[in-house]
């Protein structure tokens, strides 16, 4: 088994520019992949399936994509259908069909059993990922399962390489590619779960405290919102405490530690201050007006400041964090970071699965687009095109990039089967306007069918898609960790 990879500094556009911006590595044995995968991703999967195309008869790295493993078993079968189509068109679409495929099962020990266990475990979801690709007359040229610091062959029957103790994986930094890696600027940000634990809510002592600011402030601003001159005002003061905020974290120093550096920028926000900008950044006006600080000095403050207010969006409050969110993948995208992006908007999408400018954007950094465009029109040099009535001019712009017309797909309900969109005939979800305010008396039992999955309106929907509206307090509804029915897959170009 041989497969070339080309290893690019990560902060660069997805083609090439010459032999002086890339080094190719030759990749020999699973022991050789096992080692790639956290440089081909960014940072260390957990918890996940990985599926790269591999193209040419040297097997040259492809598109790759990522999901949560399913928990349930039953939903495997659906999965493995979805991710394969998923990998294999979005391939084609960027002008190559695959040859060769390669699955990573990533997941850390079971509690009991141990990592033996898990590699069991998964075994079915590895022989249903590469049915679904021979399916397809892509084969899976090599199946992988990663876990405790080991890894194990689900393709090669030769126990002399590939034993049942599994093999260990490489010291870091030991190897080769983590050599080429080093030398062209890539850089592994830890774990996928380290990254998302940067951006989740508060869980301790001091979320009773955020929730509390979070009532306040609602109570306070609701029948500002809901005035049209009010509104003016509060998206101003939004934006100048913002501002103040982003300052703020900007001009003291940032500690090395991560765990440290963002205890720190928690401790430079006040509860009431991160709760006004929470609140007032659900308008998507006022959003965008945020967006603007995407590079230059201004977007690393931003970048901590949208970190920050995400791990403030406490209790009922989750669904909040879609905004913050997305404003911490689109500065992370626009200044190239891209695992980080991706990261970032999986959890708005997480947070609200219908978040219009978190689809736009994740589904054009998933199919390697230039962010330039959003840029231009952000900063004002380009007259865009006016998009749907509602859109506002930053999610128009995220619509209109440079590529394929983007157009975002509604999630699978919870308990069904992932639902397939045509290329040909992709479906479009409704303009997303400002967030529902929790009501600071408690909330209610919202109006809707009541049947799992739906997102049930209070009252009704005035003016059409895309207004801007402020309705009755919902229930927050059970979130389910990592993938299965209902994900979205991370796609991730060469």
């Amino acid at each position: 088994m041989t497969v070339r990879g080309t290893v690019r500094a990560m902060n660069q556009h997805h083609e090439s520019t010459g032999p002086a911006d890339a080094q190719q590595i030759t990749l020999r044995s699973p022991a050789d992949l096992a080692d790639a995968l956290p440089y081909l991703m960014g940072f260390h999967p957990t918890d996940s399936v990985v599926m790269v195309a591999l193209h040419g008869r040297r097997g040259r790295f492809g598109g790759r994509l990522r999901l949560g493993i399913p928990g349930s078993a039953q939903e495997w079968p659906d999965v493995a259908e979805q991710l394969a189509d998923s990998l294999i068109s979005g391939s084609e679409r960027r002008g190559s069909r695959p040859d060769a495929v390669v699955v990573f099962l990533c997941q850390d020990p079971a509690r009991e059993g141990g990592a033996r266990h898990t590699v069991e475990r998964l075994r079915p979801l590895a022989q249903l990922l590469r049915t679904a690709c021979g399916a397809l007359d892509v084969p899976v040229l090599e199946a992988l399962c990663i876990s405790g610091g080991r890894y194990w062959s689900y393709c090669c029957p030769d126990a002399r390489c590939c034993p049942d103790e599994g093999n260990p994986l490489a010291l870091p930094g030991t190897t080769v590619m983590a050599a080429a890696a080093a030398y062209v600027g890539i850089q592994v940000r830890g774990s996928l779960r380290d990254m998302e634990a940067r951006l989740a809510p508060h869980t301790g002592p001091g979320a009773q405290a955020q929730r509390r600011a979070l009532d306040t402030a609602a109570a306070a601003l609701v029948a500002r919102i809901l005035d049209a001159r009010g509104r003016v005002g509060v998206a101003d003061e939004t934006l100048a405490l913002a501002r103040v905020l982003r300052d703020r974290l900007g001009s003291t120093p940032t500690p090395v530690a991560v765990e440290e550096a963002d205890a720190r920028d928690d401790r430079l926000i006040e509860d009431g201050e991160a709760a006004a900008v929470i609140l007032g950044l659900q308008d998507r006006d006022t959003r965008d007006r945020a967006a603007q600080w995407m590079e230059g000095a201004e977007a690393p403050r931003a970048l901590r400041l949208w970190r920050a207010l995400a791990r403030r969006c406490v209790g009922p409050y989750v669904e909040h964090a879609a905004a913050p969110l997305t404003l911490a993948g689109w500065v992370s995208w626009s200044t190239g970071d891209e695992p980080g992006a991706r990261v970032a908007l999986a959890l708005a999408l997480r947070s609200d699965p219908q978040y219009t400018f978190a689809l736009l954007l994740h589904q054009a950094c998933n199919e390697g687009l230039d962010p330039e465009t959003l840029r231009r029109c952000l900063r004002g040099d380009d007259d865009m095109p006016p998009g749907p009535p509602g859109d506002t001019p930053a999610v128009a712009a995220a619509g209109a990039t440079d590529g394929p017309a983007l157009s975002p797909a509604p999630p699978a309900p919870v308990g069904g089967a992932p639902r397939r969109t045509p290329a040909k005939a992709p479906r479009t979800a409704p303009s997303r306007g400002a967030r529902r305010l929790p009501d600071p008396g408690g909330a209610r039992t919202p109006r809707g069918s009541g049947r799992p999955g739906t997102r049930p309106e209070a009252g009704g929907r005035s003016g059409g898609p895309g207004r801007d509206r402020i309705s009755a307090p919902r229930v927050p509804r059970q979130r389910r960790s990592g993938g299965g029915v209902g994900a979205s897959p991370d796609g991730m170009t060469s």
